[in-house]
């Protein structure tokens, strides 16, 4: 089913989705190219490249911790939605029209989720809970982390979420009259439901380390496909909470 629709992904939408996506990975990868390497980029006359860089909560602020949360979103959220969105296109007799107004629902949910991350990423920031990167230099705050991350794995919220993700084409008949944008509100709130606790394990893994963005990504998207999520989301849920366990001995 899921091939058939990636194989359907082939209008000027898609391709500005997936440029989108791409970009995403693109502005987060320069962004994770250590300071010294990027003053060498001065060089070669790539100095703007160097300001726009510069997202230690120090150095730029809550804007640039921002744009860096809403970049992260994008890259590692949209592909978990591909699966709905062709299944949204399906139900729809005029997608070009109707396809932007749901991904812009859907972008405005994590542009508030990414507000309220770089909020908390400056918070820790000036406690001294996390480094200039992101990457906490607390045990307790990382065992605080896993444990939530873990228990959410086995909650009915979770479960219920997910439930939704996996099956895109009820969700959206539930709901098909409300429109494309509300439509991708809701789709949204739901993936939302479904990520919070996993996106949060950044503060663990450093918001700028390209290997967790990538596995994570990876397993949200495993958990929300309908054959493969129930046996991925308790074994996860079994791994962050002994990794929580584990590291509340060193806290203690």
């Amino acid at each position: 089913m899921f091939s058939q629709h990636y194989r359907r992904m082939t209008g000027i939408h898609w391709l500005v989705l997936f440029g989108v996506i791409l970009v995403a990975w693109m502005g987060l990868y320069a962004m994770a190219i250590p300071s010294d390497m990027r003053s060498l980029s001065q060089i070669y006359g790539l100095g703007f490249w160097q300001s726009l860089c510069v997202v230690t909560p120090d150095a730029a602020g809550y804007f640039g911790i921002f744009a860096m949360w809403v970049l992260m979103s994008a890259a590692m959220m949209a592909p978990t939605a591909l699966p709905a969105f062709a299944t949204y296109e399906e139900l729809r007799s005029s997608t070009q029209v109707d396809f932007a107004p749901l991904c812009v629902g859907y972008g405005l949910v994590w542009f508030g989720y990414s507000a309220i991350a770089a909020g908390l990423q400056l918070f820790l920031f000036q406690l001294n809970l996390i480094d200039q990167f992101g990457q906490s230099l607390s045990a307790g705050l990382t065992a605080a982390l896993l444990l939530i991350a873990g228990a959410y794995q086995f909650s009915n919220l979770k479960e219920a979420c997910l439930s939704k993700c996996r099956a895109p084409l009820t969700f959206f008949m539930q709901h098909f009259a409300e429109g494309p944008f509300r439509n991708g509100v809701r789709l949204g709130l739901v993936c939302l439901g479904c990520c919070w606790a996993l996106m949060a394990l950044a503060f663990v893994g450093g918001t700028m380390n390209l290997a967790f963005m990538a596995l994570a990504t990876i397993l949200m998207i495993f958990e929300k496909l309908p054959d493969i999520g129930r046996y991925v989301t308790k074994p996860v849920g079994y791994i962050l909470i002994a990794s929580g366990l584990w590291q509340l001995t060193h806290f203690i």
